[in-house]
C-alpha cells in the first residue's frame, strides 16, 4: 500500500497531468502512480519527468542498453513498478533471464553497460579508473555521462518508489 497518499489524477496541475500522459503514450512510464505521490510537489515532479523524458527520447545512448541497463537497476532496487514495465521490445524475456554483465548474449558495450549498473547501484565504491577506461572504450564522452546520469535517476527513482511503495500489484 502506498506510503504517501497519491493525489487524484483529476487534481494535478494540468502541465503535470499532460507530462505524465506524455510519459504513458511513449512507454516512458508504466504507471502513473509514483508521479501522483511526487504531485504534493508538482514543479519538482515537473522537472524530475522532463529530466526522464529528454534521456528517453532524446537520449544518446541505444535504448536496447538503456532498458538493459534500467532492468539491472531494477532487479538491484527489488522496484516491482520498475521490474514489471518494459520500455523497449528490444529486450527480450531470454536476456532479461540471464541479465549478468558477463553473460555473452550481450555484446561488449552492453556487458560494460551492465557491469558499470550492478557496480554504480550496488558496490559504487569499487568502480575505479578500470573501470571508465572500459566504458570510453565502448562509448563516447556524452554517452558516458548520459550512462552515468541514467544510472543515477534509475536508481534514484526505483529506491524512491520502492520505499513510497507507490507501485500498483500486477494483476
Amino acid at each position: 500500500m502506498v506510503r504517501i497518499p497519491p493525489v487524484p489524477l483529476d487534481a494535478l496541475p494540468p502541465d503535470l497531468a499532460a507530462a505524465i500522459e506524455r510519459g504513458r503514450r511513449s512507454r516512458m512510464l508504466s504507471t502513473s502512480l509514483p508521479v501522483q505521490v511526487w504531485g504534493h510537489r508538482p514543479e519538482i515532479a515537473q522537472a524530475w519527468l522532463a529530466t526522464l523524458e529528454a534521456m528517453h527520447l532524446r537520449g544518446v545512448l541505444d535504448a536496447r542498453l538503456k532498458e538493459l541497463v534500467r532492468l539491472k537497476i531494477a532487479s538491484i532496487t527489488t522496484c516491482k513498478a520498475c521490474q514489471l514495465a518494459r520500455k523497449h521490445d528490444a529486450v527480450t524475456d531470454e536476456d532479461i533471464a540471464c541479465l549478468n554483465s558477463d553473460h555473452a548474449r550481450f555484446s561488449p558495450a552492453e556487458q560494460a553497460a551492465l557491469h558499470y549498473a550492478e557496480l554504480f547501484a550496488g558496490d559504487y565504491m569499487a568502480i575505479d579508473d578500470s573501470v571508465f577506461d572500459t566504458l570510453q572504450r565502448h562509448f563516447s564522452l556524452p554517452e558516458v555521462v548520459e550512462l552515468n546520469l541514467f544510472c543515477a535517476l534509475m536508481l534514484a527513482g526505483g529506491r524512491m518508489t520502492y520505499v513510497q511503495q507507490a507501485y500498483e500489484d500486477p494483476p
